[in-house]
């Protein structure tokens, strides 16, 4: 049996906020409560509402912050601060926007180069160059890209520019943070085929962070459905498209667009507003939007149970 790439237990990560002269610091509980594992070759997608906790599970992944609570590993090693150094080759990160992740004032060889100065410092010029054009092959760019700037080119051939720098150091595991949300949707096809067909030849493990169900359904082989900082459901895609058990879920779903014809399928409104994530409610953080929340769900806050296909209710859909 394959080794998972990473493994996270019960992670969260808290930040303290406000406070002053006499008023005492408030706490956002930005993740709680985050437990997965990913396989090589696979794909895990969380997904969720702004908000929910995607954006600071993937800094906690990439290293980028410490979680204030809960334990993870890559390849098998702890990732404590003492290990970032050694475990940052293995992680790392697309991010969401092409046209602000590259440095506009450096060519496209001096970008992919980088993160070879700065970790692989024993190899030539030469040697980083070779490097630079292979992965540019790779992601389908022509070789006489290697010396214009991000500015001549569109969002499309950028994101495929951020994918080849990321693949350099030859990681892992990829956190690919809504990677083409900014992108027009002729071309989002085109990277998201590009990433299963990297996927598929490097055996990569990919935490795929998106709020958009119909491109996780393209992409994903496990999903996590995220509301205010917690998983509220797990399992596999097609158990959690097919048969959604979480209210959240399934009203998320009601709202994904589709191109197959529906007739019985109704648009689920949800009623009230997020809550602050200053003044998460007792119990579930959803009965105040739940349209099934009876007195048990306002006042205990139901775990995240059950077999391959979990979550977090008391009273799910069938």
């Amino acid at each position: 049996m394959t080794e998972p790439v990473i493994i996270a237990e019960h992670l969260a990560k808290h930040y303290e906020v406000g406070g002053g002269l006499f008023a005492k610091p408030r706490v956002v509980r930005a993740l709680s409560e985050a437990s997965f594992s990913i396989a090589p070759g696979k794909t895990l997608a969380v997904v969720g509402e702004s908000g929910c906790g995607k954006s600071t599970l993937a800094r906690l992944v990439t290293l980028i912050e410490e979680p204030t609570a809960g334990t993870f590993e890559i390849g098998g090693i702890p990732a404590t601060p003492d290990n970032w150094a050694r475990l940052r080759d293995s992680v790392q990160i697309v991010f969401q926007d092409p046209y602000g992740s590259l440095n506009l004032r450096h060519r496209v060889g001096t970008i992919l180069e980088e993160p070879l100065k700065i970790n692989r410092p024993n190899l030539t010029a030469a040697q980083r160059r070779e490097k630079a054009r292979e992965m540019m092959d790779l992601v389908g760019l022509r070789p006489e890209f290697y010396d214009r700037f991000p500015h001549m080119f569109s969002g499309g051939q950028r994101q495929r520019i951020a994918v080849a720098r990321a693949l350099m150091l030859e990681p892992k595991l990829m956190v690919l943070d809504e990677p083409v949300s900014a992108l027009d949707v002729s071309i989002q096809s085109q990277v998201l085929n590009l990433l299963l067909d990297l996927q598929e030849r490097l055996q990569l493990a990919y935490l795929f962070i998106s709020h958009d169900l119909s491109v996780v359904r393209h992409v994903a082989d496990e999903v996590i459905v995220m509301y205010l900082g917690r998983p509220v459901e797990f399992g596999a895609k097609e158990d959690v498209f097919a048969s959604p058990r979480h209210p959240y879920t399934k009203a998320l779903l009601s709202a994904t667009p589709s191109t197959e014809p529906h007739p019985d399928r109704k648009r689920i409104k949800l009623a009230g507003e997020l809550p602050s994530p200053l003044a998460i409610p007792d119990g579930c953080p959803f009965a105040p939007r739940c349209w099934k929340a009876q007195d048990k769900c306002r006042l205990d806050r139901p775990p995240l149970e059950g077999d391959s296909h979990k979550v977090a209710c008391y009273f799910p859909e069938n």
